[in-house]
């Protein structure tokens, strides 16, 4: 099983979630661990940069992807 190039270094796991492990680690398994694509941080770090994944993006939050991409494309 691969593992996203972003998890090493994802400020959400190790920030956000470090209080809470069992559920980030059912995340990571949805996720960071074999098939990232659907990973709302993902797109937008392929997208856009590392720069533009706000810190408040949770990986299921897809819906958000096209207005921060937009909006970073914009600047």
């Amino acid at each position: 099983m691969a593992e996203c190039e972003c998890l090493p270094k994802c400020p959400f796991f190790h920030d956000k979630m470090a209080g809470r492990p069992a559920t980030a680690q059912l995340m990571k398994n949805q996720f960071c661990l074999g098939d990232s694509t659907g990973c709302a941080r993902h797109q937008v770090f392929l997208a856009a940069g590392s720069q533009n994944v706000p810190g408040d993006l949770f990986p299921s939050q897809t819906e958000r992807v096209p207005g921060i991409i937009s909006a970073a494309k914009r600047t």
